[in-house]
């Protein structure tokens, strides 16, 4: 079991910056591909970008490339999202997710290869 808390959202101008921090319980990080997602009012979650459980691997969607940056704490059972450059369309509530049948490099990008989920934390960007 893992069990994952999201935190670190807010407001923001457009152009600023968030930090998002993930922290997970369970032994079973380590070896967990680490993913993030969003979902904006009206519309389907998305996927925003993953980092694999080896940490040497990452992989973005074309719209956050960039600007946007995952890194991971497996000591701290922590996984972050460095958000820069912030747009108004970047709002949303943001989710985190592991995925526990990653391989060492692999970098999961569908909802449907993540077995647990936080409960999401919302951040909203200010024009």
């Amino acid at each position: 079991q893992v069990q994952l808390v999201e935190s670190g959202g807010g407001l923001v101008q457009a152009g600023g910056s968030l930090r998002l921090s993930c922290a997970a319980s369970g032994r079973t990080f380590s070896r967990a591909a680490m993913g993030w997602f969003r979902q904006a009012p009206g519309k389907e979650r998305e996927f925003v970008g993953t980092i694999s459980w080896s940490g040497g691997n990452t992989y973005y969607t074309d719209s956050v490339l960039g600007r946007f940056t995952i890194s991971r704490e497996n000591t701290k059972n922590t996984v972050y999202l460095q958000m820069n450059s912030l747009k108004p369309e970047d709002a949303a509530v943001y989710y985190c997710a592991a995925s526990t049948t990653a391989q060492a490099m692999g970098v999961p990008s569908k909802e449907a290869q993540y077995d647990y989920w936080g409960q999401g934390t919302q951040v909203t960007v200010s024009s």
